[in-house]
């Protein structure tokens, strides 16, 4: 990512060190928080570390979230 690129809250971005997907939640100096999108402890990211999902890694996670609100 480049300076003053910072994801929105609420995007989803994958962290490159771990290809764990959460939900932005805000920026902090050099890093970006990042939740789980079940829910969970948020964690911090370096910005070089963000990247964009792909597709088909975006519509897995939507299907997911979509699938844990029927499963209630």
């Amino acid at each position: 990512m480049t300076e003053g690129s910072l994801p929105e809250p609420g995007a989803f971005r994958v962290d490159n060190r771990t290809g764990r997907i959460g939900r932005v939640m805000g920026s902090e100096g050099p890093y970006v928080q990042l939740r789980p999108v079940r829910g969970g402890v948020e964690w911090d990211v370096p910005t070089n570390e963000l990247r964009e999902p792909t597709h088909a890694e975006e519509m897995s996670v939507k299907v997911a979230v979509a699938n844990g609100r029927w499963a209630r």
